[in-house]
């Protein structure tokens, strides 16, 4: 770990965004140029205290999960993410991981839909980041860990995964989730995460098992859904989506027609929202 330079790069980086890079107001009068320590601590999710040693070059090795969020608080791209975990001692980031890091482009949009039920999930139906209305309408889909991280793997081994969808939606969610676990094996191979589900599906779940074996294939990843929230009852959904093919990700955000109660819906979730327990 070199820990002068982790402490220089993530200064200059810091250094180079401005509040409005990252969806935060400017405020008042700013003492230092770009970002303060403090918003880049919020921006990667951990403590300011964390965030200050290690620009002070007096901070712990930092472990991959930190660096990721470091990457995606500063809005690094690939190639910058892949020089921090260098700076920080790992000479070979783990390809899989890449699947964490969003593009900073696609941040940039994401950052801008605060007041949108949106969020940025992997073709494995793994949740990176979310909004607060998002969490409002689906719960937070970012605290699970292994294989449950994924969607597709929770709806066949948790039944609390299928309960906001209407038990009559439920064949032809659990199809397109099928096929789309088909397509990601058949693209990323045998030795691949998307592998590591399948067969960990094919053990766990006689349902999955006997739909793999028909080997369904549907082109629409996100169509209209609806939703059966405990609060608001049932909504009608269109999910839009922007695809960031390098990276594999999907920014989704979940829209209803206009005047429609659905929509009407949808603007009380920002109450909703506020009522929840906010997220460690």
């Amino acid at each position: 770990m070199d820990r002068a330079r982790l402490a220089d790069f993530l200064r200059s980086r810091r250094e180079a965004l401005q509040p409005e890079d990252v969806g935060l107001p400017r405020g008042g009068r700013r003492r230092t140029a770009g970002l303060r320590r403090e918003e880049v601590a919020v921006l990667s999710d951990m403590s300011i205290d964390y965030y200050i040693r290690l620009e002070q070059r007096r901070g712990p090795h930092p472990s991959e999960q930190m660096l990721a969020a470091l990457a995606r608080g500063l809005r690094l791209s690939l190639e910058e993410r892949d020089h921090l975990f260098r700076l920080a001692g790992y000479a070979n980031p783990l390809r899989a991981a890449r699947t964490e890091h969003i593009n900073p482009g696609m941040m940039r949009i994401f950052d801008g839909l605060e007041g949108a039920a949106a969020q940025v999930v992997t073709y494995l139906g793994e949740t990176l980041r979310q909004t607060r209305l998002s969490v409002a309408l689906l719960g937070d889909e970012t605290a699970y860990t292994g294989f449950a991280r994924s969607l597709h793997y929770r709806w066949f081994t948790d039944p609390a995964a299928r309960s906001i969808y209407p038990e009559e939606d439920h064949p032809s969610y659990t199809r397109l989730i099928v096929a789309n676990l088909h397509r990601m094996y058949t693209h990323d191979g045998k030795e691949s995460r998307a592998a590591g589900i399948v067969d960990a599906l094919l053990t766990k779940s006689p349902e999955f098992a006997a739909i793999w074996r028909e080997h369904p294939v549907t082109d629409a990843y996100c169509p209209p859904k609806r939703i059966q929230h405990p609060r608001l009852g049932l909504l009608e959904l269109h999910c839009q989506t922007l695809i960031d093919p390098d990276q594999s990700q999907l920014l989704v955000v979940y829209t209803a027609s206009p005047g429609s109660e659905s929509h009407e819906k949808l603007q009380l979730l920002s109450v909703v929202a506020d009522q929840r327990e906010p997220r460690r």
